[in-house]
């Protein structure tokens, strides 16, 4: 489980092919390794990847093809937002969330608004479905709060934090960004459908 709290910015410095997928060494970039194992989970811009090796500088994660259709952002040099597993004992300052992204948007608007940015991400209509007003949802692996929906259209607003802490900063219209609903939303859908 993770938060949507990014410890560091991080860059994938090589992908390299591997049987069904690819090996990613991402640079740390002052994510703390000293507590991270072999097996541990790191959420890479929202996706959570296995710890496969490691050392004081960053991680290798091997990511399946079907992932990699799935979600954005894993090209060599990118910049990606990192999260370690979150523990029993630690605070939950965003939502929960499993790193398990439901699919990618489009990113429609990214402008400023005094020092924050309004950004608007168009969503496919099976995930949109589940974003709501006052609710969370993760945007390359940030949690934010959906400030308003209209169709399949959904605004966040940044604050300056966020934009310096996060690769939220580099969006532009016609990026593509992972996108993980909040959970207890599928929840409460399946309930609906077995409710008799």
């Amino acid at each position: 489980m993770f938060t949507g709290i990014v410890a560091a910015i991080g860059r994938i410095e090589k992908v390299v092919p591997a049987p069904g997928g690819v090996r990613l060494r991402i640079a740390g970039n002052g994510l703390a390794m000293d507590d991270v194992a072999l097996g541990d989970s790191i959420a890479v811009s929202g996706v959570c990847l296995t710890v496969v090796a490691f050392d004081s500088s960053g991680f290798e994660a091997e990511v399946s093809q079907a992932t990699l259709g799935a979600v954005a952002g894993f090209a060599q040099g990118a910049a990606v937002n990192l999260e370690k597993a979150l523990r029993l004992a630690d605070r939950l300052g965003g939502h929960l969330m499993t790193g398990h992204v439901d699919g990618t948007g489009t990113v429609s608007r990214f402008e400023p608004v005094g020092d924050n940015r309004r950004l608007v991400i168009t969503a496919p209509a099976a995930i949109a479905r589940y974003i709501a007003r006052k609710g969370s949802v993760a945007v390359d692996g940030v949690s934010l709060t959906v400030n308003a929906v209209e169709g399949d259209s959904f605004e966040v607003n940044l604050i300056a934090h966020t934009l310096t802490a996060t690769t939220l900063q580099q969006l532009k219209p016609g990026a593509r960004v992972n996108l993980e609903v909040d959970l207890l939303a599928r929840y409460i859908e399946r309930l609906q459908e077995t409710k008799q």
